[in-house]
């Protein structure tokens, strides 16, 4: 049977760009059926990824069938994966988040967690000198992966072996790693075709911190401007979503890329109460810069209060 390779629901570069990396070893280097698939339509980043580097867009998928041979990478928590995924025959897990807990297997399985910043950097380790043999097209969405879940090596998370593996792939590819960059993130900062719903889903993750639950946003641009002019009706929007996501509240945290901090909006008092609690912030008004705050699995989730 062919092997399923998935990252998490609303997919972004990292868990479209690994899936296609990983599944490129199984098939090229170890002679193994796998397709990469998705949980989601990708965001901009990674759909300009996807285009970039002509790569055909993976299948969508809603649920995995009972006993389908399934590699999950860049997580492993059960919220983020699909509904019947323990029924599944769990293969893999590669990721660099902490672990969660609720996944069962069919038996032992090969799992690497490491504290680097991006999934494919340890892919790249695993792969090691077979990663010679790649096509231009998996290096650049390696290439694309890192830059982006490093936000060009400015994220906290960047570690020096993710730089390095980085630069490597952008001297094999003859590519600026800069100039590259500010490509990926003129895409990514694009969000002008996307409803408010779809923005606050687009990047995020669900997150309980004493029995409150949370949808936790992170939207990355170098525009942020052009986000906050709509936060009226991104604020509005953000009932409607909680409602429909069975969450308590969404935290949408807009991160200014060249400046280096995030704006949380601040719709009511239970999230005024959180920014105070968690971010030793002065709240005045429906919104609150966080100096130095990028990212969402090293100082947002980590330092959650209610």
């Amino acid at each position: 049977m062919t092997t399923l390779v998935f990252g998490h629901k609303s997919p972004d570069t990292d868990s479209t760009g690994s899936p296609i990396l990983w599944a490129w070893y199984l098939n090229e280097v170890k002679g193994e059926s796998a397709e990469p698939v998705l949980l989601g339509e990708p965001n901009t980043e990674a759909a300009f990824m996807l285009q970039r580097w002509d790569l055909p867009k993976p299948r969508i998928i809603g649920d995995v069938e009972a006993d389908a041979p399934v590699i999950i990478v860049d997580t492993n928590n059960p919220a983020e994966l699909p509904a019947s995924v323990n029924g599944a025959d769990i293969r893999a897990i590669i990721d660099h988040h902490k672990l969660v807990g609720g996944l069962e297997t069919k038996g032992p399985i090969d799992i690497t967690v490491r504290p680097l910043a991006c999934t494919a950097t340890i892919m790249l380790d695993l792969i090691g000198d077979d990663a010679a043999r790649m096509p231009d097209a998996v290096k650049g969405a390696a290439l694309t992966c890192i830059l982006s879940d490093t936000l060009e090596f400015r994220s906290p998370t960047t570690t020096p072996h993710d730089r390095a593996v980085a630069e490597k792939l952008a001297a094999d590819l003859g590519l600026d790693v800069s100039a590259y960059a500010a490509e990926m993130f003129s895409a990514k900062s694009d969000v002008s075709s996307f409803s408010d719903a779809e923005l606050i889903r687009m990047d995020s993750k669900e997150y309980e911190v004493d029995g409150t639950k949370f949808r936790v946003s992170v939207l990355e641009t170098t525009a942020p401007g052009v986000v906050l002019d709509r936060k009226d009706s991104l604020a509005a929007s953000m009932i409607d979503v909680a409602s429909e996501d069975g969450v308590d509240q969404v935290l949408l945290f807009v991160v200014d890329i060249l400046n280096e901090e995030a704006t949380l909006l601040v719709p009511n008092d239970l999230v005024k109460t959180v920014a105070e609690k968690s971010f030793d912030a002065q709240v005045d008004g429906d919104a609150v810069v966080l100096p130095g705050i990028m990212s969402r699995k090293k100082q947002i989730i980590p330092n959650l209060k209610v």
